[in-house]
């Protein structure tokens, strides 16, 4: 009798013995490496893979000793640290069956960008100054990380991308309002600041949130259901989030930057709930309240009458979040095009909203006027703001443009606005009796309205 041995290919041999010698060596997930900020004075987790029952002993420079743990059953292992105050450059050494240097890394403030194509946009692509910006980009304390565009059905622990030196060739390609935010934060905070930039053109908030916050949730089912595939990336809810948030969730940050809202016009009614969501669940995932600060998108001639206003008023009241921070950038902006080439002052907003509110510097005012009440004497309605000290009056001869006022019929009449007060007084022939005002309620409309810091009113409707 014939005993038959089955040939094994020597290509599967060869791959059985290069996993056997991967699973052997520590491995770091791609948020680790040369370059790399961490942020300063705080616990932050370092992580990984290697073999089941590895020790893995690390050390960075400031430490006075190593620290060692042992991986689980399943290759993963995991090491907190304190980190000093701002500094650097420190090597972090990762030693188990292999040995790891991490090289040239800074301690500092670490920031998440992200959002659609106006956070993508880079000063390659037609900003404002685009090429003296570039050729004066040599800060090498401030350090990209740009994540690679990438899809998922499940949460992945995996992402592409690497730290780089801002230089003119890197800063050339990254997101400008990232790298702008961090040239300014650099300067005042004279620290390093580190920017991870996380963001896909025409993609909907849907996209960059958990599953499971949709799927339990009617109305933001309901809501995430009417967006429609596009050919230039993913619609489905968690889709983005799977593969370009949720590997990042383990690494301290700061806050993040947001920048979308336009690939929500579709179904902006929804907007100020998913926004909020997408908030909630991205500090529940982190495991701390980090101060999210977002732009709000700018006028823009959309399809439809009042989808792209709806979707600012929208992002305005999600402000009812804790430690959110919202810059209007309706004065920068081409209502012919959807991606506004004054990058610096809307990355310059955001940046003092930071500055004041998380980091405690004194800036005069970080917001433009924010609708804060009404109230109703006879025939004219009294609209009060936050942030309205310096209320004024910019260009139009002086006088309010973009207020609307209605009555019991709901129709809205082009009104009189006058300022008084540190507020605004409306009224129109056509209303006897107010019940409604609405500023700024069309996708195009740039408003004239500012305060002492010269930062635009923020549209709003009472009704």
């Amino acid at each position: 009798m014939k005993t038959f041995v089955k040939r094994i290919p020597l290509t599967i041999v060869v791959l059985s013995i290069f996993l056997q010698f991967s699973r052997a060596n520590i491995s770091l997930p791609e948020i680790f490496s040369d370059n790399m900020v961490l942020q300063q004075n705080s616990f932050v987790t370092i992580w990984g893979w290697a073999k089941t029952g590895e020790t893995i002993v690390m050390k960075a420079d400031w430490m006075d000793k190593d620290m060692s743990t042992l991986t689980d059953t399943e290759g993963n292992w995991k090491i907190t640290i304190k980190t000093p105050s701002a500094g650097g450059p420190y090597n972090i050494h990762l030693k188990g069956y292999n040995e790891i240097i991490l090289k040239n890394v800074l301690i500092g403030e670490v920031w998440l960008c992200s959002g659609q194509s106006n956070m993508e946009m880079s000063a390659q692509s037609g900003i404002n100054n685009g090429e003296e910006e570039i050729k004066n980009a040599n800060w090498p304390e401030i350090r990209f990380f740009t994540v690679g565009t990438a899809t998922s059905r499940y949460p992945q622990d995996h992402l592409a991308g690497k730290w780089t030196v801002c230089t003119p060739d890197e800063m050339r390609t990254f997101s400008a309002i990232g790298y702008f935010f961090a040239r300014k934060l650099n300067k005042e905070l004279g620290v390093p600041v580190g920017v991870i930039n996380s963001s896909w053109g025409g993609t909907p908030a849907e996209a960059w949130m958990p599953e499971e916050v949709i799927q339990k949730d009617n109305f933001l089912h309901e809501a995430a259901a009417k967006q429609k595939p596009v050919p230039w990336g993913p619609v489905a809810p968690a889709m983005i989030y799977n593969a370009m948030i949720s590997p990042l969730t383990p690494f301290h940050i700061a806050g993040v930057l947001w920048y979308q809202g336009e690939a929500n016009t579709i179904n902006a009614y929804a907007y100020k709930e998913l926004l909020s969501a997408l908030i909630k669940s991205w500090r529940i995932k982190w495991g701390y309240d980090f101060p999210f600060y977002y732009a709000q998108i700018a006028p823009y001639k959309y399809g439809n009458p009042f989808e792209g206003v709806e979707v600012r008023d929208a992002q305005r009241r999600a402000l009812d979040v804790p430690n959110t921070g919202m810059a209007v950038l309706s004065d920068l902006c081409d209502t012919l095009n959807i991606h506004p080439k004054n990058k610096q002052d809307a990355a310059l907003r955001l940046a003092n909203i930071a500055l004041n509110r998380y980091y405690k510097k004194t800036i005069p005012e970080d917001s433009g006027p924010l609708f804060k009440d009404m109230t109703i004497e006879k025939n004219k309605a009294i609209i009060s703001f936050d942030h309205s000290e310096g209320l004024h009056v910019v260009g139009a001869g002086g006088k309010l443009t973009y207020f609307e006022i209605a009555g019991e019929d709901k129709i809205f009449y082009p009104a009189d606005a006058k300022i008084k007060d540190q507020n605004v007084v409306v009224q129109s022939k056509k209303v006897k009796i107010p019940v409604a005002v609405r500023f700024a309620w069309t996708n195009t409309a740039v408003p004239n309205l500012f305060n002492g810091a010269n930062l635009p009113a923020s549209c709003f409707t009472t009704k």
